[in-house]
């Protein structure tokens, strides 16, 4: 084995590589989901298409990127087709026959390939989420055919040579409705790709490339030995799991997911056998989002600084039949596979409880969207983009599950989505909307030994005209649920005009469109995590402190924990405690 210092000081440098890949995209972009939100991932890979690092980005894209490499290089090009200054360019689900690209057709995958003296050294790879490629509308609303999700590119050169396909890039901006932010976001991913080839190229001129050579591969068989060392401390054994979505009954559900893992040895083998079949709606997952979400999820629970790489995931095998939520096959929709995405995580830590009870974690609130356009005739008579609209809306924050020694994150997008929260400035300064409230919910985390993330309120009102608006969410009837003694977290709900006469609690926490009028407001109240462990066993003292800092109320702290706070001091009486507690 070469220098074990030599080699961490190459896998900090293509970390920073695909760090600064992402940040050139943020920093360039036009549209707020991804220069407020960071809704872009970067990797870089190897001439054979092996992944040596990623950017901290989004966990549902990075883990595809490879899968949609490994596409395009046995679908569509050969080594012999790739030349210095190509970039191809797609965002086809189905690409090649099988679920294994891009996640949906507004994430968009750029490929770069990287020459050193006329040899193909590795690829530079990006994926941003472009706010509008066509469709039935520009939100998330409810499709059943692929095609009703927007403008299609199996794997096409972009650029040949370094020359752009004047052609396409035409096509492609006169198929959205908002071609200067389409533009600007297409420069800079663009950009993100130039700057990872950059990157690699000035590691080979460094080191040289039979040296940089044999050092990725050692780097690969390092972190494969490390996750394997991992695997061995998880107890041999079949553990099974199911969980639900679209619970509310909306298009028929609930359905169903089940999973079971087999562990054995330093092997994991992943089978969703059992699952209810794809349905005509978008929130089928493509298999190259299930296999994000299952190694997002195994990540998770094994020792975060191992190097991440493809070598961390050659102790994993997945099986999820043809044809079911968790691998779409065309032409059926899976624009909001996020949904079925979500769900996964909390089915692996699920199935893997009994084996891991100190690594794995309670529900949390899943995917959580809402984006709204309106005419902005005050400010902008003439229109804008979107069809003469402005566009606002965000990945929503709300509670993640407790874990085996902390409570659980309050008011944060969770797992695999991980996008921060834009600032209210950036949205209202945007579009016509004000928004009037955003807040943690007290007695919203699920109760337990550690407690669940906070539910998070959000309220804005439209300042424009003929507003559409969508809306996504999960876990309104069936809450997150806890783990080991812990209760679940509180169930999420959407209130249009709260307060008012005209009064509406949403029915379905996913729907198609709503049209809102001037002054209407949206309120969304998040699911929480749950909790973890028995409520009883939590530290009265850690109970004092959430009732003083507003996250739990007097009642609550009794009626959940046992705990008798103090009014006046916000001090546990003891007394009182130790007697409630005794009654249960």
């Amino acid at each position: 084995m070469r220098n074990p210092i030599l080699i961490e000081v190459i896998n900090s440098a293509l970390k920073s590589v695909a760090e600064q890949m992402t940040e050139v995209m943020v920093r360039s972009s036009y549209s707020t989901i991804v220069k407020e939100m960071r809704d872009c991932s970067s990797a870089v890979f190897d001439s054979a298409g092996q992944m040596l690092s990623e950017g901290a980005n989004i966990p549902i894209h990075l883990n595809c990127l490879g899968p949609a490499l490994g596409t395009i290089l046995t679908k569509y090009f050969k080594n012999e087709d790739l030349f210095e200054g190509d970039i191809i360019i797609t965002n086809h689900p189905y690409a090649g026959g099988k679920s294994l690209g891009s996640h949906h057709t507004k994430d968009i995958i750029m490929v770069a390939p990287i020459f050193f003296s006329n040899d193909l050294v590795g690829f530079s790879v990006t994926m941003l989420h472009h706010r509008d490629i066509g469709g039935v509308w520009t939100g998330d609303s409810w499709t059943e055919e692929i095609w009703q999700e927007g403008f299609l590119m199996e794997p096409v050169k972009l650029y040949d040579k370094g020359i752009r396909n004047e052609a396409l890039w035409k096509v492609i901006l006169n198929n959205t409705r908002v071609p200067h932010d389409m533009k600007g976001d297409l420069l800079a991913q663009i950009s993100g790709c130039n700057v990872g080839a950059k990157g690699l190229i000035e590691l080979i001129s460094k080191y040289g490339y039979q040296e940089i050579q044999q050092i990725f591969d050692e780097l690969l068989s390092y972190s494969e030995k490390l996750t394997r060392l991992e695997l061995n401390e998880i107890k041999d054994g079949i553990y099974t799991h199911e969980e639900k979505i679209l619970e509310d009954g909306y298009k028929g559900g609930p359905y169903t997911i089940k999973l079971t893992v087999t562990k054995k040895g330093s092997d994991i083998h992943f089978d969703f056998t059992g699952t209810d079949g794809q349905i005509k709606g978008p929130i089928n997952s493509p298999l190259s989002a299930t296999i994000s979400a299952v190694y997002y999820s195994l990540k998770t629970i094994i020792d975060p600084s191992i190097p991440i790489n493809d070598g961390c995931h050659r102790p994993i095998t997945i099986h999820a039949p043809v044809g079911t939520l968790v691998n779409a096959k065309e032409p059926i929709g899976c624009f909001q596979r996020m949904v079925t995405a979500h769900i996964i995580v909390d089915l692996v830590m699920g199935a893997l409880a009994e084996a891991i009870p100190n690594r794995v974690m309670a529900d949390s609130c899943g995917c959580l969207y809402d984006f709204c356009s309106a005419k902005n005739l005050e400010t902008h008579p003439n229109g804008g983009e979107v069809g003469g609209r402005q566009y606002w809306g965000e990945i929503v924050p709300g509670g993640l599950g407790a874990r085996p020694t902390m409570d659980g994150i309050s008011v944060m997008s969770c797992h695999v989505t991980n996008c921060p929260i834009p600032p209210v400035e950036a949205q209202e300064i945007e579009a016509p909307v004000l928004f009037l409230e955003r807040s943690i919910v007290m007695d919203s985390g699920g109760p337990g030994e550690f407690r669940g993330g906070l539910a998070h309120k959000r309220k804005w009102k439209v300042l424009g005209h003929e507003a559409q608006f969508f809306h996504t969410s999960q876990k309104s009837k069936i809450p997150p649920q806890g783990m080991f003694g812990g209760f679940p977290g509180k169930s999420g709900k959407w209130i249009i005009n709260e307060g008012m006469d005209n009064e509406k609690q949403l029915k379905e926490a996913l729907g198609d469109v709503i049209f809102l009028n001037y002054n209407d407001t949206v309120t969304l109240i998040t699911p929480s995590g749950g909790g973890y462990g028995n409520p009883y066993k939590r530290d009265p003292i850690l109970i004092a402190d959430d009732v003083k800092q507003g996250y739990l109320t007097f009642d609550a702290a009794k009626k959940d924990y046992g705990v008798v706070v103090d009014v006046g001091t916000y001090e546990v009486d003891i007394n009182q405690t130790v007697e409630v507690r005794k009654m249960y």
